[in-house]
């Protein structure tokens, strides 16, 4: 994702969060009637409310409705492994 401070989308625990496009699935994000709703996985460090309205920001002129951004983890320091 081109959000600085987004590490990754986040599908959810068992996978539950996800739109359905011809030929491929995009794991983090889910259409709403109306809107959407995008699960992040944010850098260590980030400002949450900046990044979950830059985030907002980016998806608002794709989708019709609002946009909720849902912080679902954060990686931590140095990038390891979750």
């Amino acid at each position: 994702m081109a959000v600085p401070g987004v590490a990754d989308l986040h599908g959810g625990v068992l996978g539950e969060v996800a739109t359905y496009l011809p030929g491929r699935r995009v794991s983090g994000v889910k259409l709403l009637e109306p809107g959407a709703s995008v699960h992040v996985v944010l850098t260590w460090g980030a400002a949450v409310a900046t990044t979950t309205a830059a985030v907002r920001e980016v998806v608002r002129p794709l989708v019709p409705g609002p946009v909720h951004v849902v912080v679902e983890d954060v990686e931590p320091p140095g990038g390891a492994p979750r």
